[in-house]
């Protein structure tokens, strides 16, 4: 028979940027196998000044080849699937809080990569940071989350999908996302670059200008 405990656990996350001048704050969530230490880094090309850019660790670490050797971060893996969905929300909410009681930003953007996309469309929908603006960056839009128009927070944020033309996992699929997520996000710009399965800093620096539109 299964049974449940709640834990508290230890989580990192890392930031960049200087939280005192910064009007924009920037949450980040790393794809499967990254680690935020090094995500961060994609970002190092915004404005410290302005921007203060915060990367959380998703909560389950493993060995990437076998027993030993560079280590990566999942956010959630088949097993035990709505609990870590639970733990994700929880985790993120105290963090915002914790970010947020602090201080008032101007901008509240929320950017997932890869896997970490599904983990920031489930918080952005049921969570506490009501983001202004959300970036799905080579993403899969999670299939369990269901939008009803005037109910959701993907209608009170400026939205946007980013794939690179080379993505592995999206290239022979452009057009069929560009359809989809013109149906499920409202008001969503959908950005193709040169590319692969990463994050660019070209097309960063596109929706940052978007941003002040």
């Amino acid at each position: 028979m299964e049974h449940h405990l709640t834990v508290q656990k230890t989580a990192r996350y890392f930031t960049y940027g200087n939280f005192e001048t910064a009007e924009n704050i920037w949450i980040v969530l790393h794809g499967y196998a990254q680690l935020p230490y090094y995500f961060i880094h994609k970002f190092h090309g915004l404005d410290p000044n302005k921007n203060f850019v915060v990367a959380p660790e998703g909560l389950n670490r493993f060995y990437k080849n076998g027993t030993s050797g560079r280590v990566g971060a999942t956010w959630m893996t088949k097993e035990a699937r709505l609990d870590d969905i639970q733990d994700n929300m929880n985790y993120l909410d105290q963090l915002a809080k914790q970010l947020l009681d602090k201080k008032q930003f101007k901008n509240k953007i929320l950017l997932g990569f890869s896997q970490g996309g599904a983990t920031a469309a489930r918080w952005h929908q049921y969570g506490s940071f009501h983001a202004n603006h959300f970036v799905l960056w080579a993403s899969v839009f999670p299939p369990d989350l269901h939008i009803e128009e005037n109910e959701s927070e993907l209608f009170n944020s400026t939205n946007y999908f980013i794939v690179g033309e080379d993505d592995e996992y999206f290239k022979d699929h452009i057009e069929e996302l560009r359809a989809f997520y013109a149906e499920q996000l409202y008001s969503t710009h959908f950005l193709t670059f040169e590319g692969k399965h990463d994050i660019e800093n070209t097309q960063l620096l596109e929706v940052i200008n978007n941003f002040a539109k």
